[in-house]
């Protein structure tokens, strides 16, 4: 069974048990919603089409999770003008996970929900030194003899300065 669904402007064929991105929507992250703009059912043996939507049929869904799509890069250029201009953006979307396409009358029980868990963005730990353990019975720590630095060489004494060459005439 499939259906055809209008979700933010654009319409998506959707099945039971299937993630799909779709524009951001005003729902927090573990939420269910009802999606009613239902334009297209089949059931694999009849199709029914919506004039526009198709009265009674809802899709129940699960907000996974918000985040950003691709970059798309935008290029502008005029040719032989000397202009060029590059913009890009990422586009808002948000996860959703589509738990059952529900007829006239039927009701979604989201307590037997299947849908995986929200993934939660999580912080990288930072890494602990791991230290040994105490020693019990330390032996006594010998005390660090200081070497003598070797003497520096002697500095050495600058080359005596030339007389300048006499002037000819």
């Amino acid at each position: 069974m499939y259906a055809i669904v209008d979700i933010a402007g654009q319409q998506y064929k959707v099945e039971k048990a299937q993630k799909l991105k779709v524009h951001r929507l005003e729902a927090e992250e573990g939420k269910h919603v009802e999606l009613d703009k239902v334009l297209l059912v089949s059931d694999g043996k009849s199709i029914t089409v919506g004039t526009p939507t198709v009265e009674g049929f809802r899709i129940a869904a699960k907000v996974l999770s918000h985040g950003k799509g691709d970059k798309v890069l935008v290029f502008k250029k005029k040719r032989r003008k000397g202009y060029q201009k590059l913009n890009g953006h990422r586009q808002y979307l948000t996860e959703l996970w589509i738990e059952a396409i529900l007829g006239k009358g039927e009701k979604f029980d989201a307590s037997k929900s299947s849908a995986p868990k929200p993934v939660v963005k999580t912080e990288p730990v930072a890494k602990v030194k791991k230290t040994s353990a105490p020693k019990t019975e330390a032996a006594p720590k010998k005390a660090a003899t200081k070497k003598a630095a070797p003497k520096k060489a002697a500095a050495k004494k600058a080359a005596p300065a030339k007389k300048a060459a006499p002037k000819k005439k």
